[in-house]
């Protein structure tokens, strides 16, 4: 049982990092334990790009790590479908999130924020890029961040 877990956890990817809906907590969080914020912009049962980009970088072992330990992910997600509809409060968050860093309905989008909530990157659409060198350009943003 043991060597299967250590298998499952090596070569199965492990658990996916956890997404936080709530910016407001995230900031906290940020802000406590010195972290940055990933905020993504989905459209989860419509939007093809969100859905490869969740799939081939945010659900990827190397991204999961470092943002596992560097990050605190928050998740706007916008679905369309009846039955995946959000909670109104939810709805109410994502929409004033979307006010503040989405004006323009772009999916996805995916901003790097320091703890503050001030834009240090951004990625409009799915940048297309193995999940490496994703995790290289948040540690660079991080890293030229920190130098201003």
């Amino acid at each position: 049982m043991v060597a299967y877990l250590c298998f499952f956890l090596i070569f199965g990817g492990g658990p996916s990092p956890v997404w936080h809906l709530n910016m407001q907590e995230a900031g906290e969080m940020a802000q406590k334990e010195h972290r940055y914020i990933l905020l993504n912009f989905s459209g989860s049962d419509w939007c093809g790009p969100c859905i490869l980009l969740r799939k081939e970088i945010f659900d990827d072992p190397v991204f999961a790590g470092y943002a596992d330990s560097a990050l605190v992910l928050v998740n706007a997600d916008f679905p369309r479908i009846k039955k995946n509809q959000l909670a109104k409060e939810q709805q109410r968050l994502n929409d004033q999130l979307a006010d503040q860093y989405n004006s323009q309905g772009k999916f996805p989008l995916t901003l790097l924020l320091d703890a503050n909530g001030k834009v240090v990157r951004e990625w409009e659409g799915n940048p297309s890029i193995r999940a490496e060198v994703f995790d290289a350009q948040v540690r660079s943003a991080i890293e030229g961040s920190r130098v201003r």
